[in-house]
């Protein structure tokens, strides 16, 4: 497939689709993919329509660009990165391939995502491990909260950078060197961040990550990330293994003429199916996309959309349920009725004057991208205020 060419400009709405008169503010829920994106899937689909135009070479080639793109963004290796179809095939694979032991404990925070939850309920039942479940001193869970609940027996500690709740940001860091004191593993959940902000996963002490595309990184539903620190990929034991996933599987002929092992670096936990042409088609060029523009630049453009929302929302009937500090919080604000319980009419207001926000834990999650306006920023204040 030949590699699409964005025009430079900074009128970045304009590289989307008509949003039909609704104010788009829910990046976090599910992004939008920008039309060069679209245009990549439906390139796509002709290969299916025409399967002898597909090169043998898709098959490798296209989830190893995602690899180069992914390892860019987050400042990783491209050996460390897995292409999955969402944080939880990561989560998934994880949970599969440790070697349990009686007592084994993961540490998840109250309120976490549902996947933290999902992936370990299985193994507790088996009598696989014990789920713990920390508790939040504070009105935000802290690195504090999960340190001090951090023993002999953790295993794992599941949690998110960036909670999908309220759009607290973790001290990962501080969380990652606990877990290294006692051999644990750390696993971030790096969905509501990455391609919104920049960060350093190395510097975030995390062993693991795992991450959705389909959200600040523009991608389609059904494609994701998961990142294996280079030291960890021979440590984690391996679950099921996708065949493409095995060394010398692009020489497919010969395979069977070789001892059959896994790929070396993260390749091994590639999700099946890993060259899903319409879906990584388009999350390719979405991060192509992602990459000419400049994560800086995307991180500028939506800290001064939240920044208004939160120098105007009308003092004496709303108030912050995320962080109040810019360094606390991740790439959006969380805002709740003076009374909480009020929350949910303005939703269904919202909805109504066509503007598009989340409703989380009886508080309004207002998540702009680089496509919104200061326009939509004032029509949803103007909203707000009535």
């Amino acid at each position: 497939m030949a590699n699409n060419v964005m025009a430079v400009t900074t009128n970045y709405r304009q590289e989307f689709a008509d949003f039909e008169g609704v104010a788009y503010l829910n990046a976090s829920l599910q992004a939008p993919l920008p039309l060069i994106s679209v245009r990549a899937a439906q390139e796509a689909l002709e290969w299916k329509k025409h399967p002898y135009r597909l090169p043998d070479s898709a098959y490798f080639d296209l989830p190893d660009r995602i690899r180069e793109k992914i390892a860019r963004i987050i400042h990783a290796k491209p050996a460390e990165i897995a292409v999955t179809t969402g944080a939880s095939s990561g989560l998934a694979s994880i949970a599969a391939g440790i070697d349990w032991k009686p007592g084994d404990e993961v540490l998840v925070g109250r309120g976490e995502f549902p996947a933290h939850f999902s992936t370990w309920i299985r193994y507790q039942q088996a009598g696989k491990l014990n789920m713990r479940i920390v508790e939040p001193t504070g009105r935000f869970i802290s690195a504090d909260d999960y340190v001090a609940q951090i023993g002999p027996r953790t295993r794992i500690v599941s949690a998110s950078l960036v909670r999908f709740d309220n759009g607290a940001m973790l001290d990962a860091a501080r969380v990652g060197r606990a877990c290294e004191k006692v051999g644990a593993a750390f696993v971030l959940d790096v969905t509501q961040i990455a391609g919104a902000m920049d960060f350093r996963i190395r510097d975030l002490g995390a062993t693991m990550a795992v991450c959705s595309g389909y959200k600040w990184l523009l991608g389609p539903y059904g494609a994701g990330f998961f990142w294996v620190a280079d030291q960890w990929i021979e440590r984690l034991p391996l679950g099921a293994v996708y065949f493409m996933a095995l060394e010398g599987a692009r020489e497919f002929h010969a395979m069977f003429a070789r001892e059959l092992k896994p790929a070396p670096g993260a390749r091994r936990w590639d999700t099946a199916e890993t060259a899903n042409f319409t879906n990584l088609a388009a999350f390719d060029t979405s991060l192509d996309w992602i990459e000419r523009i400049g994560i800086s630049t995307v991180q500028e453009s939506i800290d001064s959309l939240v920044g208004e929302i939160i120098e105007s929302i009308p003092q004496n009937r709303y108030r912050l349920a995320s962080p109040e500090q810019r360094e606390r919080r991740g790439p959006y604000v969380c805002i709740s009725a003076i009374n909480p319980d009020d929350t949910a009419a303005v939703y269904e207001k919202l909805r109504a004057a066509q503007i598009s926000v989340s409703l989380r834990e009886k508080a309004l999650r207002i998540s702009p991208h680089i496509y919104n306006t200061p326009e939509e920023i004032s029509r949803l204040i103007d909203a707000l205020s009535v």
